[in-house]
């Protein structure tokens, strides 16, 4: 009988469901026998509810993001907010029963803290004997993620295992794998220059990527313009993800420098490879793939919560530098390129922390457990 593995996230544009693709990838590649079921948790149970909370999320982080920095593994929020959260999981858990009663699975993996809880309580109530294996796509883990029904936990390093065994998590339940990201980032061909040549860029001239996540978030327009107006002799790419307002505002325009503006790009891999830095927002996935790649990190404006945490440990690691406005960017991206030891130090750096062989090694896992 083959084995069946349930893959859950929330969203379709996110880390999360990025992550997700990657271990049902490497699943495939160990065992092409093996069934999987991707499935976005949060539509599958509350379709609605969730375009309703899409809506409002996104638009708390644009707008007012001090009320997510304060909501954001807040003690007294998840205090006052167990009841409801239990009366929803209990909600929830009845819908799955259909779902998981029908495919399944020999073991569920959830890439978002919401199906984690959903389905350790499902375990609780139904007796699920499949193991459920929870995997954290940001460097810092938040109060809820803990439930006592998750057999393992998949952590970015060993520093974010610390903290779920100080919040009373067993460490024989912790594995450090890393992030998981497509194998693809694991691998460096040297480029010959046919990438730069077919986007028109020059050869030597240094060539910065820009990205706001999968959903183009962040300052960009700021940044580029600030960027495109400096003395700084350099080429951008930049990507758009989802932003659709931002790609055609951005493809419309007129620069002085090459610019090259792209929407959303399946070879980011690639656009990492031939890049010199990147200015992104540290979302968990883009920085594990920068990361594999060794490319050195400018962050601007990361958003409360997991952002910010990300941001600590990235700076901490020397594989970043922040910038606190887009102006901040010109002036902190002339001093890389000046200074070439600098940039050097941060690719070392940034290799010796990634991870690239990560959901590999959590699909491995996966498949010895059942």
């Amino acid at each position: 009988m083959p084995k069946k593995v349930l893959l859950l996230y929330i969203s379709e544009h996110s880390g999360h469901h990025c992550a997700s693709i990657a271990i049902e990838k490497a699943l495939h590649s160990l065992d092409s026998s093996i069934q999987t079921l991707n499935l976005n948790s949060f539509n599958y149970t509350n379709p609605i509810l969730e375009k309703v909370i899409n809506r409002a999320y996104m638009g708390v982080v644009k707008r007012r993001p001090e009320i997510w920095e304060y909501l954001y593994d807040n003690p007294k929020v998840l205090r006052n907010t167990q009841k409801l959260r239990d009366m929803f999981h209990k909600f929830n858990t009845g819908k799955l029963k259909p779902l998981l009663d029908e495919f399944a699975p020999s073991a569920v993996v959830c890439t978002q803290a919401f199906p984690c809880g959903m389905v350790a309580d499902y375990k609780k109530s139904y007796g699920l004997a499949a193991p459920l294996v929870g995997v954290l796509t940001d460097y810092a883990p938040h109060s809820y993620w803990i439930y006592n029904n998750v057999d393992r936990y998949i952590v970015p390093s060993k520093e974010t295992g610390k903290k779920l065994e100080d919040n009373g998590i067993e460490a024989e339940r912790i594995m450090s794998f890393g992030i998981p990201i497509e194998s693809k980032f694991g691998y460096y061909d040297k480029d010959d220059g046919t990438l730069r040549r077919n986007l028109r860029l020059d050869l030597d001239k240094p060539c910065v990527l820009v990205m706001g996540g999968t959903q183009g978030l962040g300052p960009i327009k700021d940044m580029v313009r600030s960027l495109d107006r400096s003395a700084i002799d350099i080429q951008l790419i930049i990507v758009c993800g989802t932003n659709k307002r931002l790609y055609r505002h951005l493809e419309r325009g007129r620069f002085r420098k090459k610019v090259v503006v792209l929407p959303y790009a399946p070879n980011i891999d690639k656009l990492m490879q031939i890049s010199d830095l990147i200015i992104t927002k540290p979302g968990g996935i883009t920085t594990a793939e920068a990361l594999a790649k060794g490319l050195p990190m400018l962050i601007v404006n990361p958003l409360p919560g997991q952002e910010a945490m990300n941001t600590h440990f990235l700076l901490d690691e020397g594989v970043a530098v922040k910038a606190e406005s887009p102006e901040d960017v010109v002036v902190i991206l002339g001093e890389l390129l000046y200074i070439k030891n600098k940039l050097a130090d941060m690719r070392r750096k940034a290799l010796s922390l990634s991870r690239p062989s990560s959901s590999i090694d959590i699909a491995r896992m996966i498949l010895e457990m059942v």
